[in-house]
Formats: structure tokens, C-alpha cells, sequence
């Protein structure tokens, strides 16, 4: 992949997301193809998988929005369930604790799956600090964690530049060049040159 990108996000019909693939493939500017829980559980990921690679070897991430809740036990049926369908890369946010947290990113290495993981979310009511459930120092804890266990790619909130600053902070800590993966433009309004200045070198939109 380039280091930096634009990756469309999947959430479509297979149809549709052939036409995509078919169409955008060839682009330079796309780095990948992110499969949302949706169009992978409406047809079965490797009939998805199978589509996709008609046009292209670029990676597919998968995002189960969101991965890595379940117990530690879970982890390496799912994992392997992901790799035997062709993904390349799968999306974790582990909101349930550093035990999950571990278990899941070790069983997706162990399965040669690429690891990106998240914990800020783009949308209104998820922190504490606005009326949420999740504390900031719950996010960065996770985001620290996974910096500390080898993870260099990280999803930050395309929306908050400031968010995706402090991250980039945090994880700093332990990676000396993370990646970044960024939702939240367009509908919910995050400015694509903003969440770049914030990012840094290599980051994704």
C-alpha cells in the first residue's frame, strides 16, 4: 500500500461493490477495499473475497463493527474463519478489557492477518464527557496497549483532528511511525486536509 490513500468502505450490496471494485481498482489513490459486517454476513466473506480478487490483489480489511469484544476464547475461531476466506487485515476495537485485547490481536497475528485497532469512535454520545459510556482515558489505554503489543496501525476519528493528535501521541510512545486510518467525512463532516495535518505521514482516509 502506498503510505497514504484513500480506502473505500464497503457497506454496499456485492452488486454494487463489484461495480466498485471493477471500476476503481486500476486507481493509484485506493489502497484498499475495507468490507464491512454487512455485505460479509449478507453473502459470506469468501464469496465477497472471490469478487473482489476477479480485479485486484490489494488488501481487503475486514470490519465486524466491532471485532474484538467477544471473550478471549472466541478470538481464534473468528481469526481463522477471516484468513481461510482471503482477508488480508481485520479491524479490532477491544472495548472489554486488556484480556480480550490481547488474546484477539495475538490469535489475528497468528493467523497472518494484519491488525488495525480502534478506539475512538466518530460519532456523538460516545465519550463519557458527552453523556457516553467510554472514558478518554479508557480509549488511550487501549491505543497504548496495542502500541505496546507490536500494533502499528491505528483507526482514529477523521472528524476530531484533536483526538487523532493525541493518539498519534500516545502511540508514539512505543511505534515511531504509526499508521492511521481515519473515518468520519463526508456525512458526519470531518475535513479530509484537516485529519492529514493531524495524522501525519502515513495515514488513510
Amino acid at each position: 500500500m502506498p503510505i497514504r490513500s484513500l480506502i473505500p468502505a464497503c457497506d454496499i450490496e456485492l452488486d454494487r461493490f463489484e461495480e466498485l471494485v471493477s471500476a476503481i481498482h486500476g486507481m493509484p489513490q485506493v489502497g484498499a477495499f475495507k468490507i464491512g459486517a454487512a455485505l460479509g454476513l449478507s453473502h459470506g466473506l469468501p464469496k465477497v473475497v472471490a469478487t473482489a480478487r476477479r480485479y485486484t490483489d490489494k488488501p481487503l480489511i475486514y470490519d465486524h463493527q466491532k471485532a474484538g469484544t467477544d471473550i478471549p476464547d472466541t478470538a481464534p475461531a473468528f481469526m481463522e474463519t477471516l484468513a481461510n476466506s482471503g482477508i488480508d487485515a481485520v479491524i479490532l476495537f477491544p472495548f472489554t478489557g486488556p484480556v480480550t485485547q490481547s488474546s484477539w490481536t495475538q490469535a489475528a497475528i497468528e493467523s497472518g492477518l494484519d491488525v488495525i485497532v480502534g478506539a475512538h469512535m466518530t460519532h456523538q454520545g460516545f465519550l463519557a464527557t458527552d453523556n457516553g459510556y467510554i472514558t478518554t482515558d479508557a480509549t488511550e489505554r487501549i491505543y497504548a496497549s496495542a502500541a505496546l503489543a507490536g500494533v502499528t496501525h491505528f483507526v482514529v476519528p477523521g472528524n476530531q483532528p484533536d483526538v487523532i493528535r493525541r493518539v498519534r501521541d500516545v502511540v508514539s510512545e512505543e511505534q515511531d511511525d504509526p499508521v492511521f486510518y481515519a473515518p468520519g467525512f463526508i456525512a458526519q463532516g470531518g475535513s479530509v486536509s484537516e485529519a492529514a495535518s493531524a495524522a501525519g505521514t502515513r495515514w488513510h482516509a
